[in-house]
């Protein structure tokens, strides 16, 4: 006959227990540089938050977990607030831009203002221009008329 065996269901405080005489079973022995590992790697040097503190009768394994997961939400926790420095740098910077844009802008329109004058002095002096030449031309037809009439007229005499 087959036995079913059923595997152990694991227990968490059970498992931090064995965990912890594993750790008592080491000898002890003192760190050396190479026992560590290197900055890049290890983990951020922060001290633990204000806002926690450990509870009485809090396994040392358990105590070690929850101040890792603290500094990690800690470490977390300054980047944001890092962000939001950055974010407020950034939007001086932009007000900053947004006056340079103002001022700018003044100055475009200045310049458009200074092209419009322009724009109505050639405008006014093309059609001064074309009034000029068409008094020219009508002077000009007026006086060939002139010439023209005694010259007709003596040829109508003469005929």
């Amino acid at each position: 006959m087959v036995r079913s065996v059923k595997p152990p269901i694991l227990d968490t405080v059970d498992l931090e227990r064995e965990i912890e005489e594993e750790f008592r079973k080491l000898p002890i022995h003192e760190s050396q540089p190479t026992d560590f590992a290197p900055p890049s790697v290890r983990a951020p040097d922060l001290g633990m938050p204000d806002y926690v503190e450990h509870s009485e009768g809090a396994t040392e394994i358990g105590k070690l977990s929850a101040e890792a997961v603290v500094r990690e939400y800690e470490a977390a926790a300054k980047d944001i607030e890092a962000l939001g420095v950055e974010l407020v740098e950034q939007a001086r910077q932009c007000e900053a831009m947004s006056r340079e844009v103002l001022a700018v802008t003044e100055e475009l329109k200045e310049t458009a203002a200074r092209y419009r004058a322009e724009a109505k002095r050639v405008f006014l002096q093309i059609e001064n221009c074309s009034l000029v030449t068409a008094e020219v031309r009508k002077i000009c037809e007026e006086m060939k008329d002139k010439i023209a009439a005694p010259a007709m007229a003596e040829t109508k005499a003469g005929e």
